[in-house]
């Protein structure tokens, strides 16, 4: 790696603030030509997905992320109106909320819970802690993103006497995710038992017609926003799901959409060399043999970045986690994306990175800005905390560089609504790209629904567990003995596994008798 292939092809947007550097990734010097074809085609079919057509055949649905942030390109004007006129009403509501003309039962809303799961929590957390100030920030915002009693109730602890200035975004398509169910669940019961009523204080973020939706408009919430079939959970936080609690924690959203609407006009461009999405998707696909030979470590040198590489792990391995392609042969494909911030993980795995198995490449993110308001002090003459964390980011990746570690830079200006909001339209157009190289289907996650269904099968399985042990009550039952009794004998670990669980609930009433080896042990309801 040196200064002349640094500068073939080294990209930079002067109008975006935006630099790519791909030199450390060898791909020779033919790649780029010899990949032309099939990189034109991706982009054709990006032209027709971004004009309507049907990317999910799955479910008949069209892919519009990409008109959130320019309604004017969405198929028909019902969509441009629906998506303006949701905008218009999230910043109205939010406005309404910081003035106090929507305030709860003892003044101005203060906090803000999220309650939401996936791509309803992850692009929400990014941009609450990449751009939040706790000094500026209208509402204090705080997640139930799980269906962990004990994380529901720390949150709570947290909020404890506050709840009376606490509003309450509940969010979920379908209204039937059970981790969002379970979590509005909670939240009415704290809000009953501090004496508050809850549809004073909920705003539902829901497709129309849906269970959520229902209860919403049932119950007489505050608010309710839409989302649309056309926008799938991992692509939807410059939709109501982000832009709604980035409003109300006062994040400029229209900054954010408009960055993305710039990344999206520069990563439209057909000319590979200046479109970095395209080069990105090249990079990927050269790294990891378009086979997920490698990992993805996704490294942002800047704390308020630490959560991109968790947003990532959705969007890229959701995205990309495919058993068949289009042509419905067994691929297995997909990209694994793990990270840590920098220089933290100086202290972490890079000794691994550096000297370890080397079955990943790494992505570097450098943020030239180093902070917001003022100069920053000298820590030794004539050097600042910031040139120790450039100094570690440029260190790093020579190290690894020195070991045949291959990474790619990305620069962005600053860490602000819009160099946000480019960052999420990036990688949005890369995955896309990415996985029309491939030929894969970005846009389905069949596996997802599976894990769903199999969850089912669990809670069923826990309520003829519960009932077997009433029906006999004092009658000792091994997990063996109790699955053989319901006629499962092949989920015997399921049920064993259940026992554990309810055993160690005093609330349940199941007491054990332990017993070795463990899975000898005895469980009764007196």
């Amino acid at each position: 790696m040196n200064w002349s292939r640094f500068k073939t092809y080294f990209l930079h947007n002067a109008d975006l603030g935006v630099s790519l550097d791909i030199s450390r990734i060898p791909f020779p010097d033919d790649f780029l030509a010899a990949m032309e074809p099939r990189m034109q085609a991706a982009f054709a079919a990006m032209t027709a997905l971004e004009a309507g057509a049907v990317a999910n055949p799955d479910e008949n649905r069209m892919v519009g992320h990409y008109w959130l942030r320019a309604p004017h390109l969405a198929p028909n004007p019902q969509i441009t109106d629906e998506i303006v006129s949701t905008l218009a009403a999230i910043k109205e509501f939010a406005r309404k909320v910081h003035a106090g003309e929507i305030a709860g039962p003892r003044g101005r809303f203060r906090h803000l819970l999220v309650i939401g799961i996936g791509g309803s929590a992850l692009g929400p957390q990014l941009v609450h802690h990449a751009l939040g100030n706790p000094r500026k920030d209208r509402l204090a915002v705080s997640f139930f993103d799980n269906t962990d009693p004990d994380g529901i109730d720390l949150v709570l602890a947290t909020l404890h006497r506050q709840l009376a200035k606490t509003l309450v975004v509940v969010i979920s398509k379908s209204g039937g995710t059970a981790e969002t169910r379970n979590g509005m669940l909670e939240a009415i019961a704290a809000f009953k038992a501090a004496g508050l009523e809850p549809s004073r204080h909920f705003v539902a973020v829901t497709g129309s017609g849906s269970k959520l939706d229902q209860t919403a408009q049932q119950d007489g919430w505050l608010a309710r926003f839409a989302m649309w079939d056309w926008v799938g959970g991992r692509t939807s936080e410059l939709s109501a799901v982000g832009l709604l609690p980035a409003a109300l924690q006062g994040i400029d959203i229209q900054a954010m959409l408009d960055g993305a609407a710039a990344m999206d006009e520069l990563t439209r461009t057909p000319t590979t060399a200046q479109n970095p999405a395209a080069l990105l998707a090249l990079m990927w696909m050269f790294a990891t043999d378009g086979r997920g030979s490698r990992d993805m470590v996704v490294l942002p040198y800047k704390d308020r970045l630490l959560l991109f590489s968790r947003y990532l792990q959705q969007l890229v391995m959701e995205s990309l986690g495919k058993e068949t392609d289009l042509q419905g042969r067994v691929v297995n494909q997909g990209i694994a994306v793990y990270g840590n911030k920098g220089s933290t993980d100086q202290h972490a795995y890079v000794q691994q990175l550096r000297e370890g198995v080397n079955n990943f490449f790494v992505t570097f993110i450098e943020v030239l800005k180093d902070r917001a308001a003022k100069s920053s002090l000298d820590v030794e003459p004539g050097i600042t905390a910031g040139d120790y964390l450039q100094g570690f980011l440029l260190g790093t990746r020579d190290a690894l560089t020195e070991k045949d570690r291959q990474s790619i830079t990305l620069t962005v200006p600053d860490v602000s609504p819009r160099t946000l909001g480019m960052l999420i339209a990036l990688y949005e157009r890369v995955v896309g790209l990415y996985a029309s190289l491939i030929g894969i289907n970005a846009y389905h996650q069949p596996g997802v629904e599976a894990g769903k269904k199999a969850a089912g099968g669990v809670i069923a399985l826990k309520l003829r567990i519960v009932e077997a042990l009433r029906s006999a009550p004092g009658e000792s039952f091994s997990a063996e003995g109790l699955a053989d009794r319901l006629g499962v004998p092949d989920k015997a670990e399921h049920v064993f596994k259940i026992l554990e669980r309810l055993a160690a609930n005093r609330n349940t009433g199941v007491k054990k008798r332990a017993r070795k080896p463990a899975v000898e042990s005895t469980y009764r309801i007196f």
